[in-house]
């Protein structure tokens, strides 16, 4: 987001088995190779392990109940039903507080000298192997619930297909690194109309403090909602972050929690690997520290579903011009040959009171059409 300030019984540890990612680039600024422009730290290797498995493992209908602090503590998963079933998302979170409840009790058994009798408490007591009771009291407060994304990651990738062409080329333009081009798959799954509850929408997860300053935003137009106009804002944000920064895990990490908060935590600690470790101001907490961990899971995984022939969708052939004079929707659509789906579809910017026909399409928007 882009703003303006295990197992159920196995006692496996995440280890690191990560080469080189990505290609060399020219620019000196991003690194001779893709391995020292995104590192991945040894600090970060359970992390990064952790969101793969997110990604590539489980899926909606898996909670995956873990440590907040050391991501390589996976205590259960919670299997869910449908949300979407009436009534499922109540259950599903009444499940899971059960889950977490009964694990938060299981830890201060532990804790309290108590010998595990199931094989799930074997497990849990084996994570704390040789540490003190203390950890384990510890481990009740960093208690937290992560819903797997595979089906929905693999949604992303498919969708991915339409636009990556055109944004390894603003990229490219750019003179950045292509793998930022992976970036929404963590902010958005690639879907164009992805929104948060916070206020962030498009592609590119663009608020609209910081969206102000590199597109369009109003009660007519809003190109968030453009996945091409928001992919130039994206790589001109990032561009500034990383001048700003002087690396790609602070550029990146600065993508989700604000540029200045990361600049004084830069000044504070120095390096990533140190913020990583020991920073916690503001609000600096579980998403913006594990945001660079995710960037380079995300891109691990994509790589693989690309390399192994997962089918795409593939980009729309189109052309755009700027509208002279304020037009309605039906003259466009007629002028284009166009159904009204089709041209909305091509047209995500558009907002309600111009959908609806209230309000013309402004002078000077830029149309997209299909390829004559």
């Amino acid at each position: 987001m882009v703003v303006v300030s295990g197992c159920t019984s196995s006692s496996r540890r995440h280890s690191s088995k990560f080469g080189t990612l990505g290609v060399k680039y020219p620019d000196a600024r991003t690194a001779s190779t893709s391995s020292e422009a995104f590192p991945l730290y040894p600090a970060i290797e359970a992390n990064v392990a952790f969101w793969e498995d997110i990604y590539s493992r489980y899926t909606t209908r898996q909670a995956v109940l873990h440590d907040s602090r050391d991501l390589s503590k996976v205590y259960a998963v919670v299997e869910l039903e449908d949300r979407n079933a009436p009534g499922g998302h109540q259950r599903n979170e009444e499940r899971t507080s059960r889950a977490k409840a009964r694990l938060a009790d299981l830890l201060s058994y532990l804790a309290e000298g108590g010998e595990p009798r199931t094989k799930q408490e074997r497990h849990v007591a084996e994570l704390f192997d040789g540490e003190p009771a203390s950890s384990l009291i510890q481990a009740r407060e960093n208690l937290r619930v992560q819903i797997g994304q595979k089906d929905r990651f693999l949604e992303g990738v498919r969708r991915s297909g339409k636009y990556m062409p055109y944004i390894r080329e603003v990229l490219a333009r750019e003179n950045l690194p292509q793998e930022l081009a992976y970036l929404p798959h963590v902010e958005s799954s690639f879907n164009p109309k992805a929104g948060s509850k916070v206020g962030a929408y498009g592609l590119w997860q663009f608020t609209k403090g910081t969206a102000k300053d590199y597109m369009v935003v109003n009660s007519l137009v809003d190109e968030r909602f453009d996945p091409y106009i928001a992919s130039r804002a994206a790589a001109r944000f990032l561009k500034g972050n990383y001048q700003a920064l002087g690396s790609w895990p602070l550029a990146l990490t600065a993508y989700n929690y604000g540029r200045a908060g990361m600049v004084r935590a830069k000044n504070e600690y120095g390096s990533y690997e140190q913020i990583f470790k020991y920073y916690s101001g503001g609000y600096f907490k579980f998403a913006a520290r594990n945001f660079y961990s995710e960037f380079l899971a995300a891109m691990r995984v994509a790589k693989q579903l690309e390399q192994s022939g997962f089918a795409q969708d593939r980009p729309d052939d189109l052309r755009s011009y700027r509208l002279g004079s304020e037009t309605s929707v039906a003259t466009l659509c007629a002028r284009h040959n166009l159904d009204r789906k089709t041209f909305l579809r091509l047209n995500p910017a558009l907002q309600a009171p111009v959908v609806s026909g209230k309000r013309k399409v402004p002078a000077n928007y830029l149309v997209r059409t299909l390829a004559q």
